[in-house]
Protein backbone atom coordinates (compact mmCIF):
# COMPACT_ATOMS: atom_id res chain seq x y z
CA UNK A 1 0.00 0.00 0.00
CA UNK A 2 1.39 3.44 -0.89
CA UNK A 3 0.81 6.29 1.53
CA UNK A 4 1.91 9.90 1.13
CA UNK A 5 4.13 11.42 3.80
CA UNK A 6 5.94 14.70 4.33
CA UNK A 7 9.59 14.50 3.41
CA UNK A 8 12.28 16.43 5.34
CA UNK A 9 11.93 19.33 2.93
CA UNK A 10 8.15 19.47 3.58
CA UNK A 11 7.39 18.16 0.12
CA UNK A 12 4.76 15.50 -0.30
CA UNK A 13 6.18 12.24 -1.67
CA UNK A 14 5.06 8.63 -1.76
CA UNK A 15 6.75 6.03 0.36
CA UNK A 16 5.89 2.31 0.36
CA UNK A 17 4.42 1.08 3.63
CA UNK A 18 3.57 -2.58 3.86
CA UNK A 19 1.01 -3.64 6.44
CA UNK A 20 0.85 -7.29 7.49
CA UNK A 21 -1.96 -7.21 10.04
CA UNK A 22 -4.70 -9.81 10.44
CA UNK A 23 -2.63 -12.67 9.09
CA UNK A 24 -4.09 -16.11 9.68
CA UNK A 25 -1.52 -18.15 11.63
CA UNK A 26 -0.10 -21.14 9.82
CA UNK A 27 -1.26 -20.08 6.36
CA UNK A 28 1.45 -17.61 5.41
CA UNK A 29 5.20 -17.98 5.62
CA UNK A 30 6.57 -14.63 6.75
CA UNK A 31 9.77 -13.29 5.25
CA UNK A 32 12.15 -12.82 8.14
CA UNK A 33 14.84 -10.33 7.22
CA UNK A 34 16.62 -8.18 9.75
CA UNK A 35 17.72 -5.70 7.11
CA UNK A 36 16.25 -5.02 3.72
CA UNK A 37 19.35 -3.61 2.02
CA UNK A 38 20.15 -6.89 0.27
CA UNK A 39 16.63 -8.28 0.25
CA UNK A 40 15.60 -9.44 -3.20
CA UNK A 41 11.87 -9.22 -3.72
CA UNK A 42 12.28 -11.14 -6.99
CA UNK A 43 13.92 -14.06 -5.15
CA UNK A 44 11.25 -14.07 -2.46
CA UNK A 45 8.45 -14.02 -5.02
CA UNK A 46 10.14 -16.76 -7.05
CA UNK A 47 10.21 -19.05 -4.01
CA UNK A 48 6.56 -18.26 -3.28
CA UNK A 49 5.44 -18.94 -6.86
CA UNK A 50 7.45 -22.18 -6.90
CA UNK A 51 5.69 -23.37 -3.73
CA UNK A 52 2.31 -22.52 -5.23
CA UNK A 53 3.10 -24.40 -8.43
CA UNK A 54 4.22 -27.49 -6.50
CA UNK A 55 0.83 -27.56 -4.78
CA UNK A 56 -1.12 -26.98 -7.99
CA UNK A 57 -1.07 -30.57 -9.28
CA UNK A 58 -2.34 -32.12 -6.02
CA UNK A 59 -5.07 -29.47 -5.98
CA UNK A 60 -6.10 -30.38 -9.54
CA UNK A 61 -6.31 -34.04 -8.52
CA UNK A 62 -8.43 -33.12 -5.52
CA UNK A 63 -10.83 -31.11 -7.70
CA UNK A 64 -11.18 -34.00 -10.15
CA UNK A 65 -11.83 -36.42 -7.28
CA UNK A 66 -14.46 -34.07 -5.81
CA UNK A 67 -16.14 -33.71 -9.22
CA UNK A 68 -16.42 -37.49 -9.35
CA UNK A 69 -17.73 -37.88 -5.80
CA UNK A 70 -21.53 -38.07 -5.92
CA UNK A 71 -23.39 -36.97 -2.79
CA UNK A 72 -26.86 -38.16 -1.90
CA UNK A 73 -29.09 -35.22 -0.96
CA UNK A 74 -29.28 -36.45 2.65
CA UNK A 75 -25.49 -36.45 2.93
CA UNK A 76 -25.22 -32.91 1.56
CA UNK A 77 -27.89 -31.71 4.01
CA UNK A 78 -26.02 -33.40 6.86
CA UNK A 79 -22.74 -31.71 5.87
CA UNK A 80 -24.46 -28.30 5.82
CA UNK A 81 -26.09 -29.09 9.19
CA UNK A 82 -22.75 -30.09 10.72
CA UNK A 83 -21.06 -26.97 9.38
CA UNK A 84 -23.54 -24.45 10.73
CA UNK A 85 -25.84 -25.98 13.35
CA UNK A 86 -23.19 -28.11 15.04
CA UNK A 87 -20.59 -25.38 14.42
CA UNK A 88 -17.95 -27.72 12.95
CA UNK A 89 -16.88 -25.06 10.42
CA UNK A 90 -15.77 -21.64 11.62
CA UNK A 91 -18.25 -19.69 9.49
CA UNK A 92 -21.24 -17.48 10.33
CA UNK A 93 -24.42 -19.51 10.88
CA UNK A 94 -26.56 -17.15 8.79
CA UNK A 95 -24.89 -18.55 5.64
CA UNK A 96 -26.54 -21.98 6.07
CA UNK A 97 -29.60 -21.08 3.99
CA UNK A 98 -27.42 -19.54 1.27
CA UNK A 99 -25.23 -22.66 1.02
CA UNK A 100 -28.33 -24.88 0.93
CA UNK A 101 -29.94 -22.76 -1.78
CA UNK A 102 -26.80 -22.61 -3.91
CA UNK A 103 -26.25 -26.35 -3.73
CA UNK A 104 -29.81 -27.51 -4.36
CA UNK A 105 -30.69 -24.73 -6.84
CA UNK A 106 -27.37 -23.82 -8.50
CA UNK A 107 -27.19 -20.75 -10.71
CA UNK A 108 -24.26 -22.17 -12.70
CA UNK A 109 -24.87 -25.24 -14.86
CA UNK A 110 -21.45 -26.71 -14.06
CA UNK A 111 -22.50 -27.03 -10.40
CA UNK A 112 -25.80 -28.80 -11.13
CA UNK A 113 -24.47 -32.34 -10.53
CA UNK A 114 -24.82 -33.35 -6.88
CA UNK A 115 -21.09 -33.75 -6.17
CA UNK A 116 -18.66 -32.77 -3.46
CA UNK A 117 -17.26 -30.20 -5.92
CA UNK A 118 -20.69 -28.57 -6.25
CA UNK A 119 -21.12 -28.51 -2.47
CA UNK A 120 -17.68 -26.90 -2.09
CA UNK A 121 -18.67 -24.25 -4.61
CA UNK A 122 -21.96 -23.61 -2.78
CA UNK A 123 -19.95 -22.91 0.39
CA UNK A 124 -17.37 -20.68 -1.32
CA UNK A 125 -20.07 -18.76 -3.21
CA UNK A 126 -21.86 -18.09 0.07
CA UNK A 127 -18.57 -17.02 1.68
CA UNK A 128 -18.29 -14.22 -0.90
CA UNK A 129 -20.94 -12.35 1.14
CA UNK A 130 -18.44 -12.06 4.02
CA UNK A 131 -15.84 -9.39 4.66
CA UNK A 132 -12.36 -10.32 3.34
CA UNK A 133 -10.75 -11.65 6.53
CA UNK A 134 -13.70 -13.84 7.67
CA UNK A 135 -14.07 -14.99 4.05
CA UNK A 136 -10.42 -16.03 3.91
CA UNK A 137 -10.59 -17.82 7.28
CA UNK A 138 -13.72 -19.77 6.35
CA UNK A 139 -12.39 -20.69 2.90
CA UNK A 140 -9.03 -21.80 4.31
CA UNK A 141 -10.74 -24.33 6.59
CA UNK A 142 -13.35 -25.56 4.10
CA UNK A 143 -11.42 -28.33 2.30
CA UNK A 144 -10.35 -30.13 5.48
CA UNK A 145 -13.87 -29.77 6.91
CA UNK A 146 -15.44 -31.26 3.77
CA UNK A 147 -13.00 -34.18 3.76
CA UNK A 148 -13.84 -35.04 7.38
CA UNK A 149 -17.57 -34.33 7.07
CA UNK A 150 -18.10 -36.39 3.93
CA UNK A 151 -15.99 -39.28 5.20
CA UNK A 152 -17.98 -39.46 8.44
CA UNK A 153 -21.38 -39.05 6.74
CA UNK A 154 -20.91 -42.10 4.47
Amino acid sequence: MWKPFLHDTNTLVSKPQFWLGNIVPGVFTPVLAKHTKHLSLVDILSVGVDRMQRNFEPMKKQVEAWKGTRLPDESAKLVIYRAFVEGKLDAPKHLARSVHERYFNPQVEEFAPRTLWSLSNAFTSAFKDLDPIPQFKATAKLASFLEVATTSSN
